[in-house]
């Protein structure tokens, strides 16, 4: 059995067609390209659902057993549209078991999805599929304004200089401009480490969840907004201290900072994390495992950057009376109440199975 897979990772078909993978059989993949083709002419995942076809009826013709399928990602590429082909492919694989793949690809982008699929079955060929295009300036330009409508590159192209070109233009006309640059600095910097490690999906993901818990009436959300005002006031504290330290060295009066910060930041994690223990509380009767695991590491994390903070002000002479003992004592509990909490997790995880089946057995 031979199966021609065809990967849209972003789910241009989802978006634009309404088309919900995986999409499995001859038929069905011509209905999806052409409802795609119909809602956007230009998309080239078309074009790589056709030639699937295409291949898939050269296999039959050649005497072989073959199904074609088209697996869907999510407009937002990154772990969550990897982690959706993943499912996706396992599901038609456990239809079609023991398979032999052969990918059709529109671009590299879908390709680096390679390493996915071959985990879960043996891919024996690649096809990459090319749009011929008439290679003049007038077609280059409205190619390129119709790939700037797309959200997705939009998204990546567009919103930096938007932001450099907003930041830059409110410090001049408050005539800060220097000031401008430094902020245009850390919010280039804090986008591109949200794009970086997927961090915007998380914001997203835990607006709906406030937006949910609000409809519901969960803690969650009373809990949430706590721990927003504790990382705020966390910041003000922090800031009152440098600016009343205008005679410390730059490093003294940073080290301030973080010191009368870290403890509301601390928290306000603990009580972010008291929040959603109570919600599966009342939801399940029951604390989740996670709760002492994460405040366990959390108070950890607090000793070891305290220890941190202390060592470097002794190290720099800005310490009082601080010793070396007790800074390395502090460093050292707060590493073995992380490390108790790797060992509480994995111990609980390995606890779970007996725990459900013996209460199955009751």
């Amino acid at each position: 059995m031979r199966l021609v897979v065809c990967v849209d990772r972003d789910d241009d078909l989802g978006r634009k067609a309404g088309v919900t993978g995986p999409v499995v059989g001859r038929a069905a993949v011509i209905e999806a390209a052409t409802r795609l083709g119909t809602a956007d002419p230009g998309d080239a995942d078309t074009n790589a659902m056709f030639a699937a076809v295409q291949l898939r009826d050269q296999l039959e013709r050649a005497g072989e057993a073959v199904e074609v399928a088209v697996l869907t990602g999510s407009p937002k590429v990154g772990v969550l549209s990897d982690r959706k082909v993943a499912d996706q492919f396992d599901e038609v694989l456990h239809k079609h078991p023991g398979a032999l793949v052969h990918l059709v690809s529109d671009g590299a982008e879908d390709e680096y999805l390679f390493p996915i699929l071959a985990s879960r079955a043996k891919i024996d060929g690649v096809q990459r599929v090319y749009v011929r295009q008439n290679a003049n300036i007038e077609s280059t330009y409205y190619m390129v304004m119709r790939a700037l409508k797309d959200p997705k590159l939009r998204y990546k192209t567009v919103l930096p200089p938007a932001i450099a070109l907003l930041v830059l233009g409110l410090s001049a006309a408050g005539g800060v401009i220097g000031w401008g640059i430094v902020g245009l600095s850390i919010v280039l910097g804090v986008y591109l480490i949200f794009w970086t490690f997927d961090i915007d999906e998380a914001v997203i993901d835990s607006l709906r969840s406030a937006s949910t818990d609000i409809r519901t009436g969960s803690v969650t959300f009373g809990f949430g907004i706590l721990a927003i005002a504790l990382v705020g006031v966390g910041f003000l504290t922090g800031y009152n201290v440098y600016v009343g330290h205008p005679s410390s060295t730059p490093l003294a009066r940073l080290l301030l900072y973080v010191n009368e910060g870290l403890i509301w930041w601390l928290g306000a994690g603990v009580v972010w994390e008291s929040g959603r223990a109570i919600r599966r509380y009342l939801v399940r009767g029951r604390l989740p495992s996670s709760f002492p695991i994460a405040t366990t590491s959390i108070v950890g994390i607090g000793f070891v950057t305290y220890g941190v903070l202390y060592l470097v002000e002794y190290l720099e002479a800005l310490a009082g009376n601080a010793q070396l003992y007790a800074i390395v004592a502090t460093i050292l509990i707060g590493l073995c109440l992380i490390i108790g909490a790797g060992v509480l997790s994995q111990y609980l995880k390995t606890r779970t199975p007996a725990v459900d089946t013996s209460s199955a057995a009751s």
